[in-house]
């Protein structure tokens, strides 16, 4: 029984005890019993018949009331905290700095944090309500886009707790998922996984995130089907509206449309994507400053774009080998009426991973690629990463990395490097 229930419970009892103690002094009328001792009179004699009727109605009554308190309980058990839901979290400790060559950022050492809270709640048994609870203060250059220094473990809300994700998920059938939620990103809702790197910036996610699979939490639907062979459909759309007076899926809101396909198997995987981009919406983590601006909507001419993903991974069926997990991505897009030069933008990326090397569950990751390129670039941008991951216990692990890239930026002599180091506490 929950202390809030035992609580209750205690003062209703107390609440009766009272009333019955003093009903029995009633019925007992001990100075009435204590009178007769004193007479001495023996001509009626007190047997186990003398109080049985009032007795009996005491009974009662203590039942009704006892029955009465129990249909409290069983309303409080129907309102008290669903036993389907789940929660478990992170707090991420990070301390790190950079150094560049025009000063743009603050090359001080900076200590910052990031926690995190999932809460996941099941009405049925197959659906899921997911809510993603986060804060943090990242420093400066962990929230950089520009440079690609933004960590994946960064939160930037400034110790402000905030609903971070919000979605519903469903199954139809043996093998569609529907997700709808009000705070979601397209990835959530792909089919088949672009990406088992798992990376210490964020430029670095999902296989470089770019045009293709670049994304933002807003309003959003997705559906997705998955076969037993491995093969898997998925189609979803993300409309930035949220905080805004934009209408959903309108020409004013930038909107996301991916469509994806892809097999898995136990050791590979392969996708391809098509993901329709509406309304200047344009994605900065792994990509120049001319790769954002193509899209136009700080020009405010807000153009389409049509991106296409390639992705694909393998690892060996034994770790702790000299031979790595491998991830390996491409990104092409087409940019609508954009001028020459500027309409078409490419990026790759390649993700390398060793695990339980040196102790069971550390992990060694090794990331590098070109970010999101137009045509007319006057320099080759390069972005990279190198990171041990050291499991302290199963609920803690320390990771030490480097990162750092040459004209990231896009402009020359834009170089940057840096290191962080982070502890992971998860619970």
């Amino acid at each position: 029984m929950k202390l809030f229930q035992q609580l209750l419970v205690a003062t209703a009892s107390l609440g009766m005890i009272a009333p019955i103690a003093a009903q029995a002094s009633d019925v007992l009328n001990l100075e009435g019993i204590n009178d007769y001792s004193r007479s001495k009179k023996t001509a009626n004699r007190i047997d186990s018949q003398t109080f049985i009727s009032e007795t009996n109605e005491d009974i009662a009554v203590l039942k009704g009331r006892v029955d009465g308190l129990e249909a409290r309980q069983a309303n409080f058990e129907a309102g008290s905290f669903s036993d389907t839901t789940a929660m478990d979290g992170k707090a991420v400790f990070q301390l790190g700095a950079v150094e560049q060559s025009d000063g743009d950022l603050s090359e001080a050492l900076a200590a910052s944090y990031m926690y995190q809270l999932n809460l996941n709640t099941s009405f049925t048994g197959d659906d899921n309500l997911y809510v993603r609870i986060k804060t943090g203060n990242a420093s400066e250059f962990m929230k950089s886009k520009t440079y690609g220094t933004y960590l994946s473990s960064a939160n930037g809300n400034n110790d402000s707790l905030e609903v971070d994700k919000l979605w519903y998920s469903f199954p139809v059938g043996e093998s569609n998922t529907v997700w709808v939620g009000p705070k979601i990103e397209n990835y959530y809702m792909h089919g088949t996984t672009p990406s088992i790197y798992m990376p210490v910036t964020k430029q670095f996610t999902l296989g470089g995130n770019a045009a293709a699979y670049g994304a933002s939490t807003d309003s959003g639907i997705g559906w997705a089907y998955n076969a037993d062979s491995g093969l898997a459909i998925s189609s979803n759309v993300v409309s930035k509206q949220n905080e805004s007076t934009n209408g959903l899926f309108t020409n004013q809101a930038r909107t996301s449309w991916a469509t994806q396909i892809g097999y898995t198997k136990p050791q590979y995987a392969v996708s391809a994507i098509v993901n329709m981009k509406y309304n200047g919406w344009y994605d900065d983590y792994f990509s120049t400053a001319s790769g954002v601006s193509s899209r136009g909507y700080d020009a405010g001419t807000k153009l389409n774009s049509t991106n296409i993903g390639l992705r694909g991974w393998w690892r060996p069926a034994e770790s702790g080998t000299a031979t790595p997990e491998v991830t390996l991505g491409y990104d092409t897009s087409e940019i609508d009426n954009a001028t020459e030069g500027a309409d078409t933008t490419t990026a790759w990326f390649a993700g390398l991973t060793w695990k339980d090397m040196f102790n069971a569950d550390d992990r060694i990751g090794v990331a590098f690629g070109q970010p999101q390129t137009v045509e007319n670039e006057t320099v080759d941008p390069f972005a990279w990463e190198v990171y041990y991951s050291y499991k302290v216990n199963d609920s803690v692990s320390i990771t030490p990395a480097v990162f750092g890239g040459t004209d990231r930026s896009g402009a020359a002599g834009k170089d940057i490097g840096g290191a962080v180091l982070e502890t992971t506490f998860k619970f």
